[in-house]
């Protein structure tokens, strides 16, 4: 029997990461011998970005690669899966605690409840912040419009004091332009240059250190269990060989942008280990206040 899926993914169209999502699509297919094929669909193409959770669990979508922090208003556990600021240093370290430290089974027993299963997860590396004045400090961010996604850091900027604007990556760049937004929380150095924010928001906080997002895999669940086992374990594998690949991906990408911008007029700005221990501190104390707000949210963070 053959199946055919349309996934819709948080990426634009043409960026280097639904690239990467389409050579996923693409794998699937050659290892499963044409069995499974996935469509990928870009941001937006048929629900928001932030609507898919409901859209893959109705089965209007068969799947979604997405963040769960988009969905952080249906139960705080999904922002507490989705990152922990200014916490780990690399993304395998994070990738350590899913795989071996429980962090899949909480993950599947919460996207369970909405009718999806949970496969895997997808990170695409510490992000950058591009600005237009220089950020040197925690103090810096204060009053700064900045663009973040629903979730814990929109917290943490918050108890900083910057002034949080919640819009979809997809209105960053004309938002920059416009000034509507004076910074971003968007992608690492790599993503943000291939998107443009250099040429209007010329300042990158560069190695980041605030946000490493997780991504998913995830399917609604009768789809999920009308597949053999084979194509299931073949799936799972292939998630997993898609999260190594973006995450290396946007490594070398982020070491080629440090490496040629600067050419260009973009100033890397490096905070040191003071203002990010001092980051940590505030995050910290939001991630153990965050908690109480559901139970999932809680047995995450113990």
């Amino acid at each position: 029997k053959e199946f055919t899926w349309t996934i819709q993914s948080l990426w634009q169209a043409g960026s280097i990461n639904h690239s990467v999502f389409e050579r996923f699509c693409e794998n699937v297919k050659a290892l499963t011998d044409g069995r499974l094929e996935i469509v990928p669909v870009p941001v937006g193409t048929l629900v928001a970005y932030n609507e898919t959770l409901d859209a893959v669990g109705s089965g209007i979508l068969d799947g979604q690669q997405s963040g769960p922090g988009y969905s952080a208003g249906k139960d705080a556990g999904f922002a507490m899966l989705s990152e922990f600021p200014g916490a780990y240093e690399t993304a395998y370290q994070m990738q350590m605690w899913f795989e071996y430290g429980g962090g899949k089974e909480l993950a599947r027993e919460l996207y369970g409840r909405f009718n999806l299963f949970y496969i895997g997860s997808v990170w695409h590396g510490m992000e950058s912040i591009p600005s237009k004045k220089p950020l040197l400090s925690v103090d810096d961010l204060k009053g700064v419009k900045m663009r973040i996604p629903e979730g814990l850091n929109q917290e943490i900027f918050n108890r900083i004091g910057a002034a949080p604007v919640n819009i979809p990556g997809s209105e960053v760049y004309t938002s920059l332009d416009r000034g509507v937004i004076d910074a971003t929380d968007w992608g690492t150095l790599g993503m943000n240059i291939d998107l443009g924010y250099h040429k209007i928001a010329p300042y990158q906080i560069y190695p980041g250190f605030h946000s490493l997002p997780m991504g998913d895999v995830a399917v609604n669940m009768d789809r999920w269990h009308e597949l053999p086992s084979d194509i299931q374990t073949i799936l799972e594998a292939a998630v997993r060989d898609f999260a190594r690949d973006m995450i290396q991906e946007m490594a070398e990408a982020d070491a080629a942008a440090a490496q040629t911008v600067q050419a260009q007029g973009v100033k890397l700005v490096t905070w040191d280990k003071e203002e990010r221990h001092r980051f940590r501190l505030i995050a910290a104390d939001v991630l153990k206040k965050f908690a109480k707000r559901s139970d999932m949210a809680q047995r995450i963070y113990d």
